[in-house]
This record gives C-alpha cells, sequence and structure tokens, in this order.
C-alpha cells in the first residue's frame, strides 16, 4: 500500500460575500486559503484552531461536499493502489472514492434523518453502494452496532434518533461512517457536544477502530487535550492557513509560532494555583518567525519533523 492515503498541495476554498442581496460590490472571504498536508496509512493528524479559521471547511472539500477552489488533492484508490486526483475521478472511481472516504459530523441529531430507524440510516451506504445480499446488510448493520458498543443490537435497530441519547446518537454516526470499512474517515469535532464523560469513551472506541479496521483519520478539534489523546501529528490553523505542523508531544512541548503558544496557554489546568504563561501576539514575534527560513518557504522545517509557517499574513493581528 501506499505511504500517504491523503495528499493535499495548495488547498484553496473562497467564498464571495456581499453586504446586502442588491449590492453589486463583491468581497473575498479566503475560508481556506493555501493549505498543504498529508496523513500517512493508518495515521490520524489533528487539524486544530479556533472557530471560523477554516476546519470544517477543508473537511468539506476533501470530502467533495463543497466544491474547492483551487489546489490538489490526491487520494489512495485501493483497487488500482496508486494515489489519484479527486479532480480527475470517473463516476465509477467516485463509488470507490465515496466508499473508502467517510465523514462524522459535528452534530449527529442534524446529520441523521430524524423519519428512519437507525437500521435503516446504517443501512442505507450499503444499499446505495449495493454491497452484498439483503441479509449480510442486516448483519453488517447488526454487527456494527456491536462494534461501537450499542448492545444488544437488537434492542437499537427499530428505533429512532430522538428516542436515544445523544453519545448513543453519535456512536450510530460512527457506525454509519465505518459500516463500508472506509480507509480514510473525517471527524469534524464528533466529541464537542458531548457531556465529559462520554467523551473518553467515545474517543477511544475511535482509536480501537483505527487498529482494529486500519483506518486513518483527519481529526478536526479546537480542543488541544482531545488533539493529544487521538492524534499522532497536529497541524495548528488561523485564517485559513497552517501556521504550525508537528507530532504531538513535539508540537505541545516545543511550541514556535506565537499563534500556536497563545493556544497551548488557554489549555485549561485544574489546579487554581497554577500561573498560566500569558503569551502576546505581537508583529514583532510574526516578524521573527518570518525570518526563520532564507527561502521564504510556506512551512520551514526546523528539525525533528517540525514545521513552521514563515509565510507573512497580512491583518493577522
Amino acid at each position: 500500500m501506499a505511504d500517504n492515503i491523503l495528499e493535499v498541495q495548495n488547498l484553496t476554498k473562497h467564498f464571495e460575500v456581499s453586504n446586502s442581496v442588491f449590492s453589486r460590490n463583491k468581497k473575498i472571504v479566503k475560508a481556506v486559503d493555501g493549505i498543504s498536508f498529508d496523513i500517512k496509512a493508518g495515521e490520524t493528524l489533528g487539524l486544530v484552531g479556533q472557530s471560523g479559521c477554516g476546519k470544517t471547511t477543508t473537511a468539506r472539500s476533501l470530502c467533495l461536499l463543497d466544491p474547492k477552489t483551487s489546489g490538489i488533492v490526491n487520494f489512495y484508490n485501493p483497487t488500482t493502489k496508486s494515489m489519484e486526483s479527486i479532480d480527475s475521478i470517473s463516476e465509477d472511481g467516485m463509488r470507490i472514492f465515496r466508499r473508502n472516504m467517510q465523514m462524522i459530523f459535528q452534530d449527529p441529531y442534524e446529520s441523521l434523518n430524524p423519519r428512519w430507524t437507525i437500521k435503516d440510516i446504517i443501512k442505507e451506504p450499503l444499499d446505495i453502494h449495493n454491497i452484498g445480499s439483503f441479509s449480510e446488510r442486516e448483519e453488517a448493520v447488526v454487527e456494527i452496532l456491536r462494534t461501537v458498543g450499542l448492545t444488544p443490537p437488537e434492542n437499537y435497530l427499530t428505533r429512532y434518533p430522538h428516542e436515544i441519547s445523544g453519545g448513543q446518537r453519535q456512536r450510530v454516526s460512527i457506525a454509519r461512517a465505518l459500516v463500508m470499512k472506509p480507509k480514510f474517515v473525517v471527524c469534524d469535532e464528533p466529541t464537542s457536544m458531548l457531556d465529559v464523560s462520554i467523551r473518553i469513551s467515545i474517543m477511544d472506541l475511535m482509536i480501537n477502530l483505527a487498529k482494529n479496521l486500519d483506518v486513518s483519520y483527519l481529526y478536526i478539534t479546537h480542543d488541544l487535550a482531545v488533539a493529544r489523546y487521538m492524534c499522532d501529528r497536529i497541524a495548528v490553523m488561523y485564517n485559513g492557513k497552517i501556521v504550525e505542523l508537528a507530532n504531538t508531544e513535539e508540537l505541545l512541548k516545543n511550541p514556535i509560532h506565537p499563534y500556536t503558544k497563545r493556544l497551548i496557554s488557554s489549555i485549561p489546568v485544574p489546579d487554581p494555583t497554577y500561573k498560566r504563561e500569558v503569551y502576546e501576539l505581537t508583529q514583532n514575534d510574526l516578524d521573527n518567525v518570518y525570518n526563520l527560513s532564507d527561502n521564504k518557504e510556506d512551512l520551514f522545517d526546523t528539525g525533528n519533523n517540525h514545521y513552521v509557517a514563515t509565510h507573512k499574513i497580512e491583518g493577522l493581528l
């Protein structure tokens, strides 16, 4: 199998906005502004940043839910055993792409059809892709419910989304995404709407499924504590750009970009006597980072596979 399951180069997504319905003056909002990264087979990459920085837009562009403005996205095709651009996917190739790339949305109640039973919701992907016979699909639904911890499965098959709890709904979302055994799953803050007591069980479930089913994740979150628990590497995103990328422990112990330092300093510490270090984001700090690289690459390797953005970001403050 190829080393990478996903390769992204200079991905951009721009939106046109206007002040009113009748206004002719259009303004371009750069939701995603030229980001690049790759994800290896079996790896979990965390994409972290504050709300509105472009994380979900990146996810939707990768899954072809929203068309990207420009950039190159290559995805591993297990049929041809090669990397292929998502721009040149044929109709048959699109079915393979959809089968191997799934997405878990942030709000399970909004992403589940309230008029369908749990059985119909999970079985729908199998029906669309015509996978297995009718009895095999029924067995697959029961098995995946058991896998995600909804036991006994028979108690959930005929229920509707409003008849189960938030944690159980999120498990149904995970089951629907994994029932076709995809190779890559985009997780858009799957635990942000859950109680703290439920989060750890969902995260442990996803880690175990990744090991058992050989699944790679792009895990989107604004919580660095969650990213540390889930991810092998972390990419920090701000204003549509990736400003720092490194292995999880390396990034948390040795942050370089001033925005990453501010993000880490905001992590709550359960100690009332703890005096947190406050990082002020100044233009001098940004200029110092910019001067790291003589060639002014977008991401400069400072050593130990630790990359930091050195591009000028006008109006960052």
